[in-house]
């Protein structure tokens, strides 16, 4: 299978540069299933019903979320809804909406997405580790499921990785969000799982983590209260994680970067090896 993740999409301009791009790339690199972060789609804060379905129209396959999930008061009711939008599912029961599904490719392979959320620095969530053994013992990589993805979104690069070495040999790729900017790491580990730190984000990176520069500036240097945040308005760069799997055992058998458009040098899987 091949499959691409995409980066948190920050406000119009991570909006803009993904539903652009994203149904040459799945032309191009017979892409069978895309998933998204998109919690600061909505002008960098949450997403809504609307937002999601332009993502989908353009061939996202599933989104997934984070800590500002919430943040459109709207999302309560529409995940509840909507199978494809997914949250953290280590979120205490009873939040609304799911954490984890099995999905369908269009030629019948099964996909699981899980979303985590990490604990350092982070909301005092449950157990990440212990939520995505749960999840796990119902499903097997290369038996009920064809291709299995962790998002695991979280602060610290220590708790990615400690869920990637985790998971390796079990599912089929372990890549972080939320800190919006891509990790040079970018590898399959001993036991076959492709993994990342962190995928980046698909915004203006003509930013701070995909915000108008001038508030964090004045946050940071003067320690005063200031105006909201909004997201940043410049061309916006398409950072993802590309990933082909064995077609027997769901583990990877090569892993890439992926940016295209914006400010950053552009890195696009080799064609040469799509072949086949």
């Amino acid at each position: 299978m091949r499959f691409l993740f995409c980066g948190d999409i920050v406000g119009r301009s991570g909006r803009d540069v993904l539903v652009e791009r994203l149904p040459a790339l799945r032309r191009e690199l017979g892409l069978d299933f895309v998933v998204a972060n998109a919690e600061n789609a909505a002008g960098g804060f949450g997403v809504t019903e609307k937002i999601c379905g332009e993502l989908f129209e353009a061939g996202v396959d599933v989104v997934t979320g984070g800590n500002h999930s919430w943040d459109q008061k709207e999302a309560l009711s529409y995940i509840e809804r909507e199978p494809r939008l997914l949250r953290p599912h280590n979120f205490p029961a009873g939040t609304p909406g799911r954490g984890a599904a099995l999905f369908q490719t269009v030629q019948g392979r099964k996909v699981l997405v899980v979303n985590l959320m990490g604990r350092l620095f982070m909301d005092p969530l449950d157990d990440p580790f212990a939520c995505v053994e749960r999840e796990l013992s119902r499903h097997r990589l290369g038996a009920t499921a064809d291709f299995v993805l962790v998002d695991m979104h979280a602060e610290a690069t220590s708790e990615k990785m400690a869920m990637g070495h985790f998971l390796d040999g079990r599912v089929s790729l372990v890549v972080g969000t939320h800190t919006h900017v891509p990790t040079a790491d970018t590898q399959i580990l001993p036991g076959g799982t492709a993994y990342q730190s962190d995928a980046g984000m698909c915004g203006d990176y003509d930013s701070v983590i995909g915000m108008d520069k001038a508030v964090p500036l004045q946050r940071f240097t003067r320690k005063l209260p200031t105006e909201r945040l909004s997201a940043a308005t410049g061309p916006g760069t398409l950072c993802g994680v590309f990933v082909e799997t064995d077609p027997r055992s769901g583990l990877a058998r090569r892993v890439e970067p992926l940016r295209l458009g914006g400010r950053l040098q552009q890195q696009m899987p080799k064609a040469e090896a799509l072949a086949g």
